[in-house]
């Protein structure tokens, strides 16, 4: 080996404005810094020889790719680099050289004069100026303490070197010196680099310091802890190893030995499906053979726990005693005749069969109609354990089949989890709010209710966590909505469909007269004799402060009269109180629900309609007018696109028969149309108001108003055919709570009466179209006998 070692005092002349140019890789140099380099290349070796004939000064620039190269060109360095000195320069041979070189200056090159044998480039100098400040101070203060953090942290850098950065009293020497030695990319150096301005160096360089000081505190720290896991892993296996030795001698049994016999003594016992038994042998044997301390250990216990809890052949006896079943059902609720006669039937041909599934049934109604409660009677009806599970917002697959147990805390879903609680394999279970259940990324729990309520498939249902079949058959599910459009039309198809509509007044005073006071006045610590209340009063309640197809706000509206009258006779003002309606609005204030209607409708071009919503029937007022214009149709009211195709279809409709309605011919081009749906912050659509707005269009036009106390509803086509639509009971329902007299309808909508109480049908006169010439016959008073179109044309 040719070994030849220069070392020479460090030239003092200035740097040179031409410098040859030594790239780089992976490594920034820094002023005032020492840097041990191996150089390989010819051509740099070269520059090396030429440099050491010299002045030894080159100048050093990083380069821009993380992978080394041969053949360097001038766009892959970067601009700015270090000027340097050679130290020492040691000769391995012809093609390897060591050097030490010390940094001396920032420098710009401005361009390159030379590229070959290698670089030689034109620079200009780059000075950092700096004036000493207390912020400078604190930045150095605070960079050198977190240095020596560093310092002790890191194996590789001897301490001395945290002594060396607290001696340095130039605050830029300080920001070269300890990127040069800490770790960060050559990125992340070159930046400090080129940071001429001493303050933001500082600052950059705290950044990066605090970075890597968390990473190293971190590794510390894991560190610690695997050291510490293994160090009590190994004490933990030599205590029970110990411990074990003790208790052969003793002639003690292993508390492990003892749990496997217990649950082999289970799967005995319980006579598990031969399958069943087959896996939880299989993970007995599993267990027998696991150390009690291993993870392992605990996920095979509960597994086995489920196994051996679970109601595999456990069933409760069904009330097969239809009169009592009745009784029962009568007794919580009052109404619901449909979903108890079901209740029954399904009674009746168990006691006949009993081999009969358990039916699937979805009872659909607006809220507070009993849907939910009516799951619990049918439980006692039937003498079955009830489970209800809120499926409301449930976006996991996993919630329904349960995890696999392959992950951390897995646990069976919530189906396997509710027939556990019931401790039979039979119970009534509700399935409450199902068309709210949402999917994403996670999965459609809606899919995986398709085999749970499958009569043909659910005796086979298999949850992810078990991993074997659980029969579902027997099982009474109920499942609950508001409205079926959210509900996928597979699963829609799986269920038989139970309405529950809407109470009427007299349904409505009667149950609160039987289950609503006296749960109230029970709830407020009220006796039979503290309070009461006269029907008319209950009667005002519902009509006067509640606006609902179900119960829950007059519930609320009876509890805050209960509550009043519990503050009198807590206070010993009143022994007892009687509600009438003098005084009920003592308790409730001025009553909020006004029957508007007949001074609504009391105006050409305003027509009552009736609509149905989630929370059931509803009456809907359509108004129009018209003004001078140029024939435009202006719809406003939050209307949705079928809407307002059906006003479009209404004008055309109007239009191709202005004669017969008594319109002038010219009369669409001068003049603008305007409807609107008040309420207009909520959003409508649906076809059924399409006779609204014709009879309200003509009604504006001819100057003539409709009945008092009358709605209608129906769909139109463009012929004037009144078509039929849905939601008929919920519909009537609404226009009976509101006091309609006449509704008229489709004469295909007759047949959807048949579900509609008799008090109500005899409280309404019906009237039911083929076209609109009949609508608007029934609906609109005589002209009056100003000319027509006047009231239009103002």
């Amino acid at each position: 080996m040719n070994l030849e070692l220069q070392n020479e005092s460090v030239t003092n002349g200035k740097i040179p404005e031409i410098l040859p140019v030594l790239p780089l890789f992976d490594v920034v140099m820094f002023p005032k810094m020492v840097l041990s380099l191996i150089v390989l290349q010819k051509e740099s070796i070269q520059l090396i020889d030429e440099a050491m004939s010299k002045n030894r000064i080159i100048g050093t620039v990083a380069s821009k790719f993380t992978d080394p190269k041969t053949d360097y060109k001038s766009d892959d360095l970067y601009t700015i680099g270090s000027s340097a000195v050679i130290l020492k320069m040691a000769k391995v041979d012809d093609d390897k050289a060591q050097l030490l070189l010390q940094g001396l200056g920032r420098f710009k090159i401005t361009e390159y004069t030379s590229e070959k044998p290698y670089f030689q480039a034109r620079i200009s100098e780059l000075e950092s100026p700096w004036e000493k400040d207390k912020e400078i101070e604190a930045l150095m203060a605070n960079l050198i303490n977190q240095y020596q953090r560093i310092v002790e942290l890191s194996a590789g850098l001897p301490p001395e070197i945290a002594s060396m950065a607290k001696s340095l009293e130039e605050p830029g020497i300080l920001a070269d010196m300890i990127p040069s030695t800490i770790n960060s990319t050559t990125q992340e150096k070159q930046d400090i680099l080129e940071t001429l301005d001493v303050k933001e160096r500082l600052n950059k360089v705290t950044k990066m310091v605090n970075y890597q000081l968390e990473i190293l505190e971190m590794g510390n720290k894991i560190q610690t802890q695997v050291k510490g896991d293994m160090d009590k892993q190994q004490r933990e296996y030599y205590l029970r190893q110990q411990l074990k030795t003790i208790r052969e001698e003793l002639g003690e049994t292993d508390d492990s030995s003892v749990e496997i016999d217990e649950y082999r003594a289970k799967i005995t016992e319980k006579n598990l499906p031969e399958v069943v038994k087959k896996e939880a042998e299989r993970e007995l044997n599993r267990l027998s053979r696991m150390h009690a301390s291993s993870a392992e250990y605990t996920v095979a216990m509960t597994y086995l726990d489920w196994i051996t809890e679970l109601p595999w052949n456990e069933s409760s006896k069904d009330n097969l005693d239809l009169i009592k079943a009745q009784k029962i059902l009568d007794s919580d609720h009052y109404g619901l005749d449909k979903a108890k006669k079901r209740i029954i039937e399904y009674l009746a041909v168990r006691k006949l069969n009993p081999a009969l599934k358990g039916p699937i049934l979805c009872l659909v109604g607006p809220p507070g109609t009993g849907k939910t409660s009516l799951g619990h009677s049918v439980a006692n009806a039937l003498g079955r354990k009830f489970i209800r599970i809120a499926l409301g917002g449930i976006r996991d697959e996993a919630e329904v089949r349960g995890h696999r147990r392959t992950y951390v805390g897995a646990l069976p879903g919530r189906i396997i989890q509710g027939i556990r609680r019931a401790g039979s394999n039979n119970p009534v279970f509700m399935l409450d709010e199902i068309d709210k259940v949402g999917s994403d990324f996670r999965g459609d729990p809606s899919s995986a209710l398709l085999e749970v309520l499958d009569p043909e498939q659910n005796f086979s249902f298999e949850d992810h966590y078990l991993d074997v079949p659980f029969d579902l058959s027997q099982v009474m599910f109920i499942t609950t909505a508001n409205v079926l459009d959210t509900i996928p039309h597979a699963l829609l198809d799986r269920m038989e469909v139970l309405r529950l509509s809407g109470y009427t007044l007299e349904e409505k005073a009667k149950i609160a007269s039987r289950y609503l006071i006296p749960r109230q006045r029970e709830a407020n610590g009220l006796k039979s004799d503290h309070i009461s209340f006269t029907k008319g009063a209950i009667k005002q309640i519902i009509s006067g402060y509640t606006l609902e197809a179900g119960l829950r706000n007059l519930e609320r509206e009876i509890g805050n009269v209960c509550r009043g009258v519990a503050a009198s006779i807590a206070k010993e003002e009143k022994e007892s109180v009687h509600i009438d309606t003098k005084n009920l609005a003592k308790y409730l204030g001025p009553i909020r629900i006004t029957n508007e209607m007949k001074k609504r409708v009391a105006t050409p071009g305003v027509v009552m309609g009736l609509a149905w919503t989630q929370a059931g029937g509803d009456i809907l007022f359509i108004e129009a007018t018209a003004m001078r214009g140029n024939g435009r149709l202006t719809l406003t009211g939050q209307l949705g696109d079928v809407m307002k195709e059906s006003a479009t279809a209404a004008l055309s409709y109007i239009r191709s028969n202005a004669a017969a309605i008594g319109v002038e011919d010219d009369y669409f081009q001068t003049h603008d149309i305007h409807i609107h749906v008040p309420a207009g912050a909520i959003p409508k659509d649906g076809p059924s108001a399409g006779v609204t707005m014709l009879t309200a269009i003509t009604s504006v036009l001819t100057g003539t108003t409709t009945h008092k106390d009358l709605a209608m509803t129906g769909e139109i086509t463009l012929r004037g055919q009144v078509m039929p639509v849905g939601g008929i009971k919920e519909k009537v329902l609404a226009a009976h709570r509101s006091g309609i007299k006449t509704i008229i309808m489709p004469r295909l909508c007759e047949k959807d009466l048949l579900d509609v109480p008799k008090k109500v049908k005899a409280a309404i006169k019906f009237h039911f179209v083929d076209n609109m010439k009949d609508v608007l016959k029934i609906a609109l008073n005589k002209p009056n006998s100003v000319k027509k179109n006047h009231t239009a044309k103002n």
